[in-house]
Formats: structure tokens, sequence, C-alpha cells
């Protein structure tokens, strides 16, 4: 299959693979909630003729897994979708297509111009929580596959394809899916990375940080009660000194990024009444960690410098903070520019893009790092996204087709292509 059909092929595709994007956003696919875009997964690889199967979250494996983030809430009824397209003859390589089906929730709802859930569309945009991060890339990797089956075509090679849940806070879905066998030799991550190949990435630590105060009556705050949520302020100080020491000498690739590793206060809870001072304040952090440094590691920066808030600040002397650990703790991950699917990659989005793509590193977090721990070279790739985690969240629906566009070919070039009965070259 040449180039030139190929493409065509997928951009015929267009209508179905938006179809299927807007039903993925339609589908409120937050923690807890990501059944409903997972049937809407199921149906359309299904669709695609492949096999389809789940693969459900192991609470008790997951926890014991290497790699594994610590977690608090049920898992049970979870899965992820899997679907297998057999190889069809021998040679190429085998691949991974990988995505989740998880979003973030849409914060302040009142802010957004549109419904976050109403997947309304405006010229080349489609607007949504999760129509970039990254349910596009859900649907350009199930456009391609079907664009090629429709034609007649099957891989070589085998590959699968992965929707998957929990990206978003542990990364167990992709763990799972890791721990029923899932291997290959290369993967790639339809996330929202539109201009370039991401081939390195940060790890990061989820953390919560609980202050104890004295409460007292508000009139008399200054004399007998020591605020919860004013002594946070120091203990926040603290933490912002350490962002500003991991940020002074960074390593490759990530001294070519202005301020790496980032921490950020997501969540802050304390107090129980607005005449009464502050008995207890709880931080909820984010920070991210360098390829190499271990979570245990980034813990005892972390628990350092609170520890140093509280030798400093009369008010959490007496009773130190206490920081716990529940969701994200992963090492970051980087994949070598010369590995033959970095290479593959940039080769197909070249023909469909016209220029060559750059390798960067981001200072978010991926999957990719399970597979890099799998000894599976990882990539990501995607559609254009902008505002994702934010308001308004929108994609391209052009790069999501040039996206499968290029998926398509890398298809073509890494697994093979084998055509099926009473099919012709084309």
């Amino acid at each position: 299959m040449n180039d030139g059909a190929l493409l065509d092929a997928v951009a015929a595709e267009a209508g179905w693979i938006e179809e299927l994007l807007v039903s993925l956003v339609e589908a409120p696919t937050t923690l807890g909630n990501e059944e409903p875009g997972q049937r809407v997964m199921e149906e359309a690889l299904a669709d695609c003729g492949l096999k389809v199967r789940s693969v459900p979250l192991d609470a008790d494996a997951l926890r014991s897994a290497e790699g594994a983030s610590p977690f608090s809430w049920d898992v049970s009824g979870k899965r992820n979708v899997v679907a297998d397209w057999p190889a069809g003859g021998g040679g190429g390589r085998s691949l991974i297509l990988n995505g989740h089906i998880d979003v973030v929730p849409p914060a302040a709802e009142e802010l957004w111009a549109r419904p976050p859930f109403a997947a309304a569309r405006e010229g080349d945009w489609l607007y949504g929580r999760g129509a970039g991060d990254m349910k596009a890339g859900l649907a350009a990797m199930a456009g391609a596959v079907r664009a090629l089956s429709r034609a007649g075509y099957a891989p070589a090679a085998p590959m699968q394809l992965q929707s998957v849940v929990e990206e978003e806070c542990t990364g167990h879905g992709t763990l799972q899916c890791l721990l029923d066998g899932a291997r290959a030799d290369a993967c790639v991550i339809t996330e929202p990375h539109p201009d370039h190949l991401t081939t390195a990435q940060v790890g990061v630590l989820w953390f919560h940080v609980d202050i104890a105060g004295v409460p007292a009556h508000a009139a008399r705050a200054s004399r007998l009660g020591v605020g919860a949520v004013e002594a946070a302020c120091a203990v926040l100080a603290a933490l912002r000194r350490l962002e500003r020491r991991l940020n002074e000498d960074p390593p490759p690739p990530f001294d070519a990024l202005e301020h790496p590793i980032n921490l950020n206060p997501g969540v802050i809870s304390g107090g129980d009444w607005p005449s009464t001072v502050a008995a207890t304040c709880t931080l909820s952090c984010r920070i991210g960690l360098y390829p190499g440094q271990s979570p245990d590691e980034m813990r005892a920066l972390v628990e350092g410098a609170v520890a140093e808030a509280a030798s400093e600040d009369p008010r959490l002397a007496q009773r130190p903070p206490r920081v716990r650990y529940d969701g994200f703790a992963c090492e970051g991950a980087v994949v070598d520019g010369e590995e033959p699917v970095v290479r593959a990659l940039a080769a197909a989005y070249e023909r469909v893009r016209g220029e060559r793509p750059g390798l960067e590193a981001t200072t978010a977090t991926t999957d990719a790092r399970h597979f890099v721990r799998a000894g599976i070279p990882a990539v990501c790739f995607g559609p254009r996204a902008e505002n994702i985690h934010g308001i308004d969240e929108r994609v391209s629906l052009r790069s999501v087709v040039e996206t499968a566009q290029v998926l398509g070919l890398f298809i073509r070039d890494w697994c093979g292509l084998v055509r099926g009965p009473g099919k012709e070259e084309r």
C-alpha cells in the first residue's frame, strides 16, 4: 500500500474519527467513572475488526508490583479495554498503541464558554474536557487501524491497542496491561504532543502535608491560637525553596527547559469556622522528579523541606507536620533518540507534515515509563490540543486526522502489512 493510497484511506475515515471523539468526550470519564468511555472504545475497536477483551485492575497485584503507586480508593470493577490485531504473516515488528480514557475534573465549570462534556465544535476545534488529553489520541489510533483493516490489510507482526484507566493519578491501567503479559518491540502513546516526539519525561510524586494548629476564638487568636492555615504558608515556602534548588542544575535533556521541575499545591483544606482559629490544614501537592531519581529520594527531600519549616517556625515546632502519600509515585523515563521506533515514527511524521519533528523532554509524566521499565521503547506523539487540564480544553480535528495518517504510515513501515484475500496491492 503506497503512501498516497494509505493517506487517502485514513482521510476517508475522518467522519468516523470525529464521531468517535465526540462520543468519547461526551462520556465524563473522571476517576471512578471510566466505564461509559470504555464501552465506547470497546464498540469502536470491534468495529475496526479487532479482537477486543477486558483487562480488569487487580488491586492486590498492583499493590505488590514494581512501579506501582500507593492508592486508597476502590478499583474493583475498573478495566482496561484491549484490542488484539493478530499477525497476518511473518516478519515485521510488534507494536502497542496506548492511550488513556480517564480525564481530570473540569474544575470551575462556570468559567467554561460551553459545557465541558458537550463536545462542541467550532471550525476546526472540538471543545470539551478530555478532547485533547487524550481522547483525540484514542480516536486517531483507532481511525488509523480502521482505515488499514477496511482496505483489506493486516499487520505482518502482532499489534495491540490499549485504552487504559488511571493514567492521570497512578498509571495503574498500563501497569496492569503489562502484568497481564503485554509485550512488543515498541510502543507509541498518542498523547497530545503534536510538533515533536516526546522521548523524555519527569517522574511525579503526590504527597499530602497534615498541619496541626491550636484552635481558639478568633478574638483571642494572637494570644491563644495557632492557625494551621497560616502555618501551612511556612510549609509551602519551604517546599518552594526545594523546588528552586531542584531547578538550579537540571541534567540533560531537561537542561534545555527553563523550569523542568514544578511544585503544584493543588488542594488546600483546613478549618471549620470563620471565627475559630483553624485546628488543622492539609496541603495536597504534586512535584516532579528527574529520571534517575527515585520516589523514595524525593520523599526524603520533601520530608526534609517540611522538617526545615518546622524547625524555623514556632507555630510548627511543637506539633510537627506529618507527610503522607497517596497517588502518583513514579520515576521519570528517557528513550534514546536513535531507537528504531523513534526514527521510524519521525520518518512517517515527515512524510505527512513535510518536516522532521524535534525530539523533546516534557515536564509532565506519561505511561511511557512503565513500558521503558519493561524494556519496551516508548515514544509519545499525538494531536494538537490546547488548554489541557484547563478551561475550554480543545483539539484540532485536522491534527487528529493527520495523527492517524502518521500512525498509518508508521504501522505499515514498522509492522509490515499483508493483504487480505481478494485484495489487490494499491
